[in-house]
């Protein structure tokens, strides 16, 4: 259903229409090559992992998720303040170089706790580098061109991290799982260079109300956060991104355990049903940026927590077939919930507080994984042969909490133009203004509309 949509409005497909702007085009060059350098990070912990710690191995990983989300959920509200602060190019290429330097420093690991040391500390940096990225699309591509920039970043996310393991698991065939880190470091330096040519500074300018540019960080922080909750479309959107955490947690953490396990099936196929959710996922991004100017970000939302938690409700019951075919449709929930989240922020926030919002926002969806990956894991435990179908209860009941008491019905955009009275312009002025005098202040509009600015 997903490609019939995609190819049926390919004479409106946009996706690509981003990359016209070249400091985009160079920035989402610098992001596939970052991610590229993530797929080796991962792959090559893995096999270092094993090495040194064997069959508790696994162990050692979680350790080390764990690690990661907390370092999110501690460090991006203080990095999204900072870059509303700051030159985002600065803050970009310097992350870039650290972690470059850091994941140099795995090839001569000997100990486990000198893994968990380096990625917690690669990971403060990754909090401060995501943050900036997701708020910098917004400020490079402009009003017209920012949501299908997102999308294309988005696919091409889920698109790596179907391919990417792949890749980097034959390179590290070739060369060796430590000589793995040195071209990961590779992929750092070559992404900073990238951002480093960008034309000029991205610096947000400095908002003419006071109490958003001034004060201390900490209130930065808090606005952050203020914000998230304050909007109800957004506050929507990340209330059923625990929903989507949930379902997408226990896609994680029991899906190996079901097929190999239950289903006495090989690592192959647990690879084909892992890749199933990636396409799935990687298809949604594509489908959101041809349809995303014909629907409510929040129609996306809640379309897909429905999808992903009804996607998991008869999994437990099914073979490798049907089960691939659920997680590919599991996939193209989880985007259809994160992805619209991120745009509803360019859509309602002012540009010159994205950055804090969007750390904030990346905080508190690593938040949600805090709490979704230990009832995964519970489940998975005593529940076994049932996690996949109480995970689905349990987001099912969230989710008719959050569609009863947060839902935002009609969605607005805020946005101001010079402009006359005309049908989308009827409102009364106290300064003089004449009916027909060209003049601008800022208003809102239902989504999904359509208008051009002609103010004659």
């Amino acid at each position: 259903m997903l490609l019939y949509l995609i190819v049926r409005n390919m004479n409106r497909f946009t996706l690509l229409q981003s990359l016209r702007n070249p400091v985009f085009a160079r920035l989402y060059s610098a992001q596939t090559v970052s991610l590229l350098g993530d797929a080796l990070t991962w792959v090559g912990l893995a096999l270092l992992a094993f090495e040194l710690a064997g069959k508790n191995s696994a162990v050692v990983l979680s350790g080390a998720l764990t690690l990661r989300v907390t370092a999110f959920v501690l460090l991006s509200p203080l990095a999204g303040a900072i870059a509303d602060r700051l030159d985002r190019k600065t803050i970009m290429v310097t992350t870039h170089l650290i972690r470059m330097l850091i994941v140099s420093l795995l090839p001569f690991v000997a100990e486990v706790w000198q893994i968990y040391l380096l990625v917690f500390a690669l990971n403060i940096f990754n909090a401060f580098f995501t943050p900036t990225y997701q708020a910098t699309i917004p400020l490079v591509t402009g009003q017209q061109d920012y949501p299908q920039a997102i999308a294309l970043s988005a696919a091409t996310y889920q698109l790596l991290g179907v391919l990417g393991p792949g890749i980097a698991g034959s390179i590290a065939a070739l060369i060796g799982a430590r000589q793995v880190f040195f071209l990961d470091g590779l992929t750092f330096f070559i992404a900073a260079i990238l951002i480093f040519t960008l034309p000029g500074h991205l610096r947000v300018e400095a908002n003419q109300d006071s109490s958003l540019s001034k004060g201390k960080t900490w209130q930065d922080i808090k606005q952050g956060t203020s914000r998230l909750f304050s909007d109800a479309p957004i506050r929507y959107a990340l209330a059923m991104q625990l929903v989507a955490a949930i379902a997408g947690a226990a896609i994680l953490v029991n899906t190996v355990g079901y097929v190999k396990g239950t289903l006495k099936l090989q690592s192959v196929e647990y690879g084909w049903v892992m890749a199933a959710f990636g396409i799935g996922a990687t298809l949604s991004a594509m489908a959101i940026g041809v349809l995303n100017q014909r629907y409510q970000r929040t129609t996306f939302v809640l379309f897909g927590a429905i999808l992903i938690t009804l996607s998991l409700l008869p999994a437990n019951y099914f073979g490798l077939m049907p089960l691939m075919f659920l997680w590919l449709l599991a996939g193209a929930g989880q985007t259809c919930v994160n992805l619209p989240t991120q745009t509803l922020i360019a859509d309602r926030v002012p540009t010159n507080v994205q950055g804090r919002v969007y750390g904030a926002h990346f905080a508190w969806s690593h938040l949600w994984w805090t709490i979704a990956y230990p009832l995964a894991g519970w489940l998975g435990k005593y529940w076994s042969d049932r996690s996949f179908l109480y995970s689905s209860l349990v987001g099912l009941s969230l989710l008719g909490i959050v569609q009863i008491f947060l839902s935002p019905g009609r969605e607005y955009i805020w946005h101001d133009h010079e402009h006359i009275h005309d049908e989308y312009h009827q409102h009364e002025h106290d300064d003089g203004v004449q009916e027909r005098e060209l003049h601008s202040h800022p208003h809102r509009h239902i989504i999904p509309h359509h208008h051009y600015h002609n103010p004659y």
